[in-house]
């Protein structure tokens, strides 16, 4: 019955693969030096039973790598006609509804990282201090669209006010 409350499936957005590319793309960073280090020290503490400890962090490694497919997975967003929905959890599903007319400014931003995956975050600043909308890894096209379309229904919808 819940879900009847929510956008037809085939209305949510989902974000693109860049996002989960640029955070796998980090976790090698972080894991490969890691595996290196452990390998090092297994080695020279004397062989073989130490070498098992460099399945630590390729288990950490690999959990975490199929762990950011399905985080990046679960984002979505929606635009209804008076508020933007945003869904992401993977354990537990969350679901922020920011009406238009309580924004009240939309933030574009990107990193260097982030441009060079080609990516942008879109955050939504209400004046609620707990406001936690933000929708990130989205093409910068996409980023501005959904800015300008945000800020021009916020605007529509304050006025009435």
């Amino acid at each position: 019955m819940a879900d009847a409350l929510l956008p037809d499936p085939t209305r949510w957005r989902v974000l693109p693969p860049a996002l989960r590319q640029l955070r796998r793309t980090l976790l090698l960073l972080g894991a490969v030096p890691a595996v290196v280090l452990t390998m090092l020290v297994s080695a020279n503490l004397g062989g073989w039973p130490w070498i098992l400890l460099t399945a630590v962090p390729l288990a950490a490694a690999g959990w975490s790598w199929h762990s950011i497919g399905r985080v990046w997975r679960a984002w979505r967003y929606a635009e209804r006609e008076d508020d933007l929905l945003i869904s992401r959890g993977v354990l537990i599903r969350r679901v922020v509804v920011v009406p238009y007319g309580r924004m009240q400014l939309v933030d574009v931003t990107s990193g260097p990282l982030a441009r060079r995956f080609g990516i942008a975050k879109v955050q939504l600043h209400t004046a609620a201090a707990t406001s936690d909308a933000v929708i990130p890894g989205l093409y910068p096209p996409e980023a501005a669209r959904l800015r300008d379309a945000l800020t021009e229904r916020g605007e529509a919808r304050s006025a009435g006010l």
